[in-house]
């Protein structure tokens, strides 16, 4: 058996076959690493950049971002608390009266307190005694842990921080992948008190506009998104009506002038007309239609199978929020 095996093995040697290596193959779905992806909604700001600089654009939008935050939200200290005068009682003062007056063994008098008061003070003292033992008791364990919060060592409370900026749902700002070369998403995590995504960005064009500072190596548009869903006719005319009653409203003192801006990636099935005129058509009356000299802007972004809306405010003015061209030196001159 041995020698036909090695004759046989000679044999496809010879003819120049060779063995077909056999590889073990898994059914268990490989889980790709990296960035989430975009999904339907989220706010947050959308972002083009060079192409193949995504990452080094993410980067530098999670740093601006973070830096313009911190500006417009102002966190208070905190006051610490004291927990000594926190249980106040209240506090009798005696008086006696003038020994010429009255003999010696008269007992004394007390001001502004009533003798049958004091008789249902003696009746319910055992129950008053008791709440104060309960009030002082509420007192310890308050100052105990207080005390075990301040002497919580720092290693630890380091640890504590960043095991809450490793949770991606308590981060602030997350990157999320887009799914078009040359453009990055940015998701808020938008709390109670926080800005808007279009506060934000307003705030960071007016300051670059101002001052010229160049900001960054990559990133070209930062355009602000508060309403995300699915790229179909009906379902943007339902998502965006809380974002045009916020924006346009019914009832508003002077009407505003606005336009609707479209642009698509990778999606040629949307006819642009119709995603135009079915924004255009959720705005109420007196906002009228200039595309001259608008006072908002209606930005309609559309990727693969998401469409992202975002309303603003001096888009011309600040050069279409392209960062880069508003801080460069040509636009200086």
């Amino acid at each position: 058996m041995a020698e036909s095996y090695a004759r046989t093995n000679t044999n496809n040697a010879t003819n120049g076959k060779k063995r077909r290596h056999h590889y073990q193959s898994f059914s268990k779905p490989t889980k790709k690493k990296g960035q989430w992806p975009l999904k339907a909604g989220v706010e947050g700001f959308f972002i083009t950049c060079d192409g193949g600089r995504e990452r080094q654009a993410s980067n530098e939008a999670l740093n601006i971002l973070d830096s313009f935050y911190e500006e417009l939200v102002q966190i208070p200290n905190s006051a610490p608390t004291n927990l000594t005068n926190k249980h106040t009682s209240k506090v009798i003062k005696f008086t006696d009266t003038d020994s010429s007056d009255e003999d010696d063994d008269s007992p004394p008098k007390k001001e502004g307190v009533d003798l049958q008061n004091e008789a249902n003070d003696t009746e319910d003292a055992p129950s008053k005694k008791q709440r104060v033992d309960v009030e002082a008791d509420e007192t310890k364990c308050e100052t105990a842990n207080h005390e075990k919060s301040e002497a919580k060592p720092i290693d630890e409370l380091i640890e504590d921080e960043l095991k809450e900026l490793g949770d991606k749902k308590k981060r602030h700002f997350l990157s999320l992948d887009s799914g078009c070369n040359g453009c990055i998403f940015i998701q808020m995590n938008r709390r109670t008190g926080d800005p808007s995504p279009t506060d934000i960005v307003q705030h960071i064009m007016s300051s670059a506009a101002s001052t010229r500072k160049h900001m960054s190596r990559f990133i070209l548009r930062i355009l602000p998104v508060e309403v995300a869903s699915y790229a179909s006719e009906e379902e943007i005319s339902k998502a965006i009506k809380p974002l045009i009653d916020q924006h346009f409203p019914t009832e508003a003192p002077t009407p505003k002038k606005f336009a609707v801006l479209y642009e698509a990636r990778s999606n040629t099935g949307i006819e642009r007309m119709a995603i135009i005129n079915a924004v255009a058509k959720s705005v109420p009356q007196p906002h009228k239609v200039d595309l001259n000299n608008p006072d908002k802007t209606i930005i309609v972004q559309i990727t693969k199978t998401i469409c992202l809306v975002g309303v603003v405010e001096k888009y011309k003015e600040y050069l279409k929020f392209n960062l880069r061209q508003l801080t460069s030196p040509e636009t200086q001159k």
